[in-house]
């Protein structure tokens, strides 16, 4: 039997890098919110007390970026000068200018010319079925277990918490299969006021073990809370934050591969979020379709072209029907064309700030209104796909 080891981590809303997601993502929503044809790519850094928020914006709309900021800050806890930012005090200033229009005109659509790719590259999606999620074990339960640190911070379960945090998991594989959980590392930023040892019966009891439950964590198990010792001093005073440095927690914990563009603060016409969430929905759905155990799916594009240069499928010798004809069902059931992703997916509507933390995948959300919210994690093409394939998942 082969044992291997996978480890994948995620972080708290209350991260440096996750706070400048989320702000750029808020104005994004607020401007697709006035706007569905904004067109938008906004960078954001924190440091200490002060938020930065540049780039490209054209719209019909208008966005009070010091108040989107500041709410956002409010909303994440950062209430309290003792965190070295807060959401009353903090300077925010913004540099924004429009589209160019050299990008514009290969990205906007008309009667004469389809929507082209707002950029080129290489976009993936993965799907196992390890999961009920779909998705690799050790990236969602890194994930369940920094939502879970933000959730005893905010509730009051645990005191003393900071905004700001990480988890990681490695899990052992036994053929392929996850078997136990080799190592589970919390960082946790906290006031003074709590001693490690408290802080980490709590942490132990009131998120490790409601999370990850007690059937995969053994004597072997290493469980490692503030390794360093007390975690005060963090957030943007800590460390400074960017927009995208978290592509990796974002997506699928560095099992699946990545093409390098990251998404938040990016409108879909960036093919880097639309492309991306797009290959997600068709490798999800091979795997929800018994097609594959484990799929990607590469889609490349070129700035202002519509189809796709390149699609590659890729089942890592899982696939119960030949991968060639796999490919030819995608160009038959799935949108691929920036223009039908974005109608497909309904991607034109203000959905972005809550895929900003902990994942963009994975999770599905609906509003109270029962809209669809990650409609790239719906499987609503497994059961075409069951038929198209019939005679090979019989023969398998």
């Amino acid at each position: 039997m082969k044992k291997r080891l996978i480890s994948s981590e995620s972080v708290t809303e209350g991260h440096p890098d996750k706070i400048c997601d989320q702000i750029s993502d808020a104005i994004l929503d607020d401007l697709i919110r006035q706007d569905p044809n904004s067109r938008v790519a906004v960078e954001t850094l924190v440091t200490t007390g002060s938020v930065h928020i540049a780039g490209e914006v054209t719209t019909a709309g208008y966005c009070d970026v010091q108040k989107i900021a500041r709410a956002t800050l409010k909303q994440i806890g950062y209430t309290n000068p003792e965190f070295g930012i807060d959401y009353e005090d903090a300077g925010v200033w913004s540099s924004i200018h429009r589209q160019s229009p050299n990008i514009a005109q290969g990205v906007n659509s008309s009667e004469e010319k389809e929507q082209g790719a707002g950029d080129q590259g290489m976009m993936y999606g993965f799907a196992c079925n390890e999961t009920p999620e779909l998705m690799p074990m050790p990236i969602i339960l890194a994930h369940k277990l920094a939502f879970r640190l933000a959730e005893v911070r905010k509730s009051g379960i645990i005191s003393s918490l900071g905004p700001d945090g990480k988890s990681q998991v490695t899990i052992e594989y036994e053929d392929n299969k996850p078997k136990r959980l080799e190592a589970i590392v919390i960082a946790q930023q906290h006031t003074k006021d709590i001693s490690e040892d408290l802080l980490n019966h709590y942490i132990l009891n009131s998120v490790i073990y409601p999370v990850c439950g007690k059937e995969m964590i053994d004597d072997n198990t290493k469980i490692h809370i503030n390794a360093t010792g007390s975690f005060i001093i963090g957030g943007p005073e800590g460390d400074t934050g960017v927009t995208g440095r978290k592509i990796i927690v974002d997506t699928y914990g560095g099992v699946g591969r990545h093409g390098g563009g990251a998404f938040s603060g990016k409108d879909p016409s960036k093919v880097d979020r639309s492309g991306a969430y797009a290959a997600r929905y068709i490798a999800k759905n091979i795997v929800a379709a018994g097609l594959a155990d484990k799929c990607e799916v590469q889609l490349s594009y070129a700035i202002g072209v519509a189809k796709p240069v390149g699609i590659n499928v890729d089942c890592f010798g899982t696939n119960h029907a030949p991968e060639e004809k796999i490919e030819e069902a995608i160009f038959k059931y799935f949108p691929i064309k920036p223009a039908d992703i974005i109608k497909h997916l309904k991607l034109k509507n203000p959905i972005y700030l809550p895929t900003a933390s902990y994942g963009h995948f994975g999770r599905k959300y609906t509003w109270k209104n029962g809209k669809e919210l990650f409609t790239w994690e719906n499987t609503d093409k497994a059961d075409l796909l069951k038929k198209e394939f019939a005679e090979f998942l019989k023969k398998d």
